[in-house]
């Protein structure tokens, strides 16, 4: 981060709750005070470090990743295991989290379903995506996977082996709503979130521009649509 980028970055965004906050207290809402809630984090990361925030706040905390893991806490269940093909019982979870992993599916439709078949009736689905109408997505789409890793460390100083290849087959409210429904899940929430440009932290002049374009989408309802995330909650309908 520039001088410039970073006194920028307090005048303007000062107040202003990242998306992952806001991520995080959809979770904590759908979790309740009671802390008797099974709650599992798909792609949940090396080191589970969004699960373990949960650590008392839920009766049971699982966690699955497509990786090894490196440190998992006690009390934290682990499993290596692809999001399609999860190696738990039929409607055993009561929330489903995950954070920035939605744009990685390759086949969405199956892990849609195999979400479907873990929640319990009257369960949520809650997840935050990048949203295909950024220009931060629309620009990563223009570039080859192979290329991603290096240009994610360079701007922001991510490890190249937590960089993984993006699809975007799941980052419209159109693909949201279709994969919802095939998968027997109702939409209860879906909303465009701003932040500020990250991927510009690099360059004081360039961050600039990119936060005048973010009060400019974020000022007019109807420019949402180009704001960086969408935050997500899907249903399982309870029985009848």
């Amino acid at each position: 981060m520039t001088a410039m980028a970073d006194r920028l970055l307090r005048k303007y965004y000062a107040n202003s709750p990242h998306p992952y906050r806001l991520f995080e207290v959809a979770v904590d809402q759908a979790l309740g005070t009671a802390k008797q809630k099974v709650l599992l984090d798909a792609g949940c990361g090396r080191t589970v470090p969004v699960l373990r925030k949960y650590l008392d706040r839920a009766s049971h905390l699982i966690g699955i990743e497509l990786v090894d893991f490196t440190d998992v806490p006690p009390g934290i269940e682990a499993h290596k295991a692809d999001l399609a093909h999860i190696p738990l019982p039929d409607a055993c979870v009561d929330v489903i989290m995950s954070r920035s992993v939605f744009e990685h599916l390759t086949d969405p439709e199956s892990v849609y379903r195999e979400f479907q078949r873990l929640l319990k009736p009257g369960g949520q689905l809650i997840f935050l995506t990048a949203n295909m109408w950024d220009y931060g997505t629309l620009v990563a789409r223009l570039v080859p996977n192979r290329f991603h890793s290096g240009i994610v460390k360079r701007v922001e100083g991510r490890a190249e082996e937590d960089t993984f290849p993006t699809a975007y087959k799941t980052n419209t409210r159109a693909d949201v709503n279709r994969l919802a429904q095939g998968a027997g899940l109702t939409v209860q929430r879906f909303e465009y979130l701003g932040q500020y440009p990250n991927y510009l932290m690099f360059n004081g002049p360039l961050f600039l521009l990119g936060t005048a374009y973010d009060k400019l989408i974020c000022r007019f309802h109807a420019l949402r649509i180009l704001r960086g995330w969408i935050l997500v909650t899907l249903g399982k309908p309870p029985k009848a």
